[in-house]
């Protein structure tokens, strides 16, 4: 029962599904409050019906469709829909401007839109103004004014013609185009064929333990490659996939489905560590003790009981005693939390684990479909501290100045129409990163920083800022932080604060907290952070370490184009932003 990567494309794997293990709940979506599910056989018959409608609305092979919509199950039936009848699927972040629209849709040539809901809409047809390709906007929502996506299924599907250009789709073949800003420029198209992602999938499987009796929760955007490889993984694997209604509702979904896994950024899984510590701290007495020692057990945490045996006693009484509450709060049957996209702190991965809630990070660009490496429950696969081994027919080697060099099925076809680009990062059949790491023990990948990222100061030493910010936000004080100081004396920081906490603690000094200006720039603020800084300042070269800091009002945020739309810092656009306070910092 298995697929073969180079045959694979993205479609065959509800046929996989349907075959082996058809389920009653392959997708399942919110609708006025309850789950909706859809078995397999109703997907992949919705599916052809609108097949069927873009074949009559005139779609040909190579005509790129655009999914522009929160997680649910249409996004999904779409994308089955558009790659079966040999289309390519162009997705797009919800979130990003209206001239990144109008410029993803003029370069690829977008001739059909789907969005799902007024907003999405509203910024589509703003775009459509200035792209001559695009012929009709579809909308998931039923909208008045709009054209409805159940509108293009016909009551019978052309499954002839279907199967007749499903049967000319060849795995190597283009798939999606994937557009990615990355931290600074013009959005590049990354070209990713079914073999691609196809094989992404099927090399991820051994990594993810469970099978098909489990349920997975979706929340992390679908338009990004990491959740929608994750997609096929699940088909693949058989697993009933919920997605959550919205990210306000992520723990009463979580709770309520009670899945056995779901994937996650380190940005939700430090909020959430923040949000069980604080209850922690609420607590009195005896049992504040006894949470707060749970905790220190947890941060000394090795996997496969290298603390030794008198460890082991400790975190079974702090498992049963206060860890047992934490996997409640996720449902209780939590078995991998599949971590990406950012570097996750050592202690956190520790603290989760400890708790018996699997937390796995992995390591992967859109270029790469996405996934290099991932840890792994079993096979002594975990290693703290690290991105795990390389998946199958994944393989890495280290360049002399460090940067990570990968090669294998799930390498990028090139960008699209950028020649100049692709040949800047594939050389020789292997993909340049762009990050620097090093394989520990000889195969366990760690990821240190971004080549383009690391800077010097003026006396020559290196600053690995990425490093130093995921040790400061170990702090409960902060937020979001960004490490600065090129060719300047040492370095030095710009923080947000993580301001729910920081009211409260201003609450009990009696310091003004009517606003968020009136609190950092309180001196006793200030000088509260001082601490946070000099304590994390510890571990780091004298030459590393953080001088000075300036408190911020505002989160870096996708709003505001502080960060991408996976949580990466853009550190030009806040360097520029903020130039005139950095400048004051060194003056």
């Amino acid at each position: 029962m298995e697929l073969k990567a180079d045959k694979t494309r993205l479609f065959d794997f509800y046929d996989f599904q349907l075959k082996h293990f058809p389920q009653e709940d392959a997708l399942a979506g919110k609708v006025n409050g309850k789950w909706e599910k859809h078995s397999t056989q109703e997907v992949i018959d919705t599916a052809n019906a609108l097949s069927t409608g873009l074949l009559e609305k005139g779609v040909q092979p190579g005509d790129k469709i655009a999914i522009i919509s929160n997680n649910r199950p249409e996004w999904v039936i779409t994308d089955l829909a558009i790659l079966q009848i040999g289309a390519i699927n162009v997705p797009v972040y919800p979130t990003i401007s209206d001239d990144d629209y109008a410029f993803i849709f003029n370069d690829s040539e977008v001739k059909f839109v789907f969005v799902s809901d007024k907003e999405l809409l509203a910024k589509a047809r703003l775009a459509k103004d200035k792209s001559p390709s695009v012929k009709e906007i579809f909308t998931f929502e039923n909208i008045s004014g709009a054209k409805f996506w159940k509108e293009l299924l016909t009551e019978k599907a052309d499954l002839d013609t279907i199967q007749t250009l499903r049967d000319d789709v060849k795995a190597e073949d283009l798939a999606t185009l994937i557009y990615t800003s990355g931290t600074t420029g013009t959005p590049k198209g990354v070209m990713l064929s079914h073999r691609n992602v196809a094989s992404n999938a099927i090399s991820s499987k051994p990594r993810l333990p469970v099978s098909n009796d489990a349920k997975g929760v979706s929340f992390l955007p679908l338009c990004h490659i990491y959740e929608r490889m994750i997609i096929y993984l699940y088909t693949y694997t058989g697993v009933s996939l919920y997605f959550a209604e919205s990210m306000e509702t992520i723990g009463d979904d979580i709770r309520d489905v009670q899945p056995q896994v779901f994937t996650a950024v380190p940005r939700l899984l430090e909020k959430v560590y923040d949000k069980i510590i604080d209850k922690g701290a609420a607590l009195t007495g005896i049992k504040k003790s006894l949470f707060f020692w749970a905790v220190s057990i947890g941060e000394k945490y090795e996997p496969y009981g290298a603390n030794g045996p008198i460890y082991e006693m400790k975190l079974k009484v702090a498992r049963k005693l206060i860890f047992s509450k934490w996997q409640e709060a996720l449902g209780g049957n939590v078995r991998a939390v599949a971590s990406g996209s950012a570097a996750l702190n050592p202690r956190l991965a520790r603290i989760f684990n400890a708790a018996n809630i699997p937390v796995l990070e992995g390591y992967g660009l859109t270029e790469t479909s996405p996934v290099i490496s991932v840890n792994e429950v079993d096979n002594n696969g975990m290693k703290i501290g690290t991105t795990g081994r390389p998946i199958a027919d994944v393989h890495v080697k280290i360049a002399d100045d460090g940067e990570i060099l990968v090669k294998g099925p799930n390498v990028m076809m090139g960008y699209y129409k950028r020649q100049d680009l692709t040949d800047e990062v594939l050389k020789d059949g292997w993909f340049h990163t762009g990050d620097i790491g090093e394989l520990v023990d000889g195969e366990y990948l760690k990821i240190t920083d971004r080549k383009k990222e690391i800077f010097k100061t003026s006396g020559g030493k290196y600053i690995a800022p990425q490093i130093m910010e995921n040790k400061f936000k170990e702090s409960r004080f902060i937020e979001q932080i960004i490490v600065v100081g090129e060719y300047q004396k040492h370095p030095s920081a710009l923080i947000v604060p993580t301001f729910e906490f920081l009211e409260e603690w201003c609450r009990r000094k009696n310091v003004d907290c009517s606003s968020r200006e009136k609190m950092i720039s309180d001196q006793r603020v200030v000088d509260r952070f001082q601490e946070e800084i000099d304590h994390y300042n510890e571990p780091f070269g004298k030459w590393e370490q953080i001088k000075k800091f300036e408190l911020l009002p505002e989160e870096f945020t996708v709003e505001n184009d502080m960060v991408t739309p996976t949580l990466k810092l853009k550190r030009k656009v806040i360097h520029a932003k903020y130039a005139a306070l950095i400048e004051e910092i060194y003056s």
